[in-house]
């Protein structure tokens, strides 16, 4: 989601609990516009900080990306799949041949 969505998805978010707390804590038009009008600029404001956290924090690990690091750990990780597929392959084919033993056993006896 682009940032300017983001915050006006939030600023809307804001308007409809601000309409919501003022129908419900004030008495008089005036008590549910300066609630509404409140609560909508606080949830304005904060979502324009969490999109400047949120892009700090983009541009600062953008830099410091190893990408050989990056590498070796994807290549351990693929050796550390395909050795626990064989195990599985190995694990599947003992219960298969266990399976057959075992219907080749209760075949021969009487019903």
């Amino acid at each position: 989601m682009l940032g300017e969505n983001f915050v006006y998805f939030f600023t809307v978010q804001g308007f409809f609990v601000g309409i919501i707390f003022g129908v419900l804590k004030s008495f008089d038009a005036d008590g549910l516009f300066i609630y509404t009008f409140f609560i909508t600029i606080f949830f304005y404001l904060f979502s324009h900080i969490i999109i400047a956290l949120y892009y700090k924090t983009l541009t600062v690990r953008s830099h410091s990306f190893s990408r050989d690091q990056h590498e070796k750990e994807l290549d351990l990780f693929v050796k550390e799949i395909n050795k626990r597929e064989r195990l599985i392959d190995s694990a599947v084919k003992i219960t298969d041949m266990a399976i057959k033993m075992n219907s080749e056993e209760n075949s021969g006896l009487p019903a």
